[in-house]
């Protein structure tokens, strides 16, 4: 299940790190979507 969230997640939320973010400046939805993205691809891994 984690694999097909995470192939939705690269379609659909936007890459931060293409973008050149700096995670000391994000704002707080940036990283609440960085974070979730991280969970999904951790879990879509094992």
């Amino acid at each position: 299940m984690f694999k097909i969230l995470a192939k939705i997640n690269k379609l659909i939320l936007p890459s931060f790190t293409k973008q050149g973010l700096d995670l000391a400046k994000a704002k707080k939805w940036q990283l609440a979507i960085i974070g979730y993205r991280y969970y999904v691809t951790s879990r879509a891994l094992d």
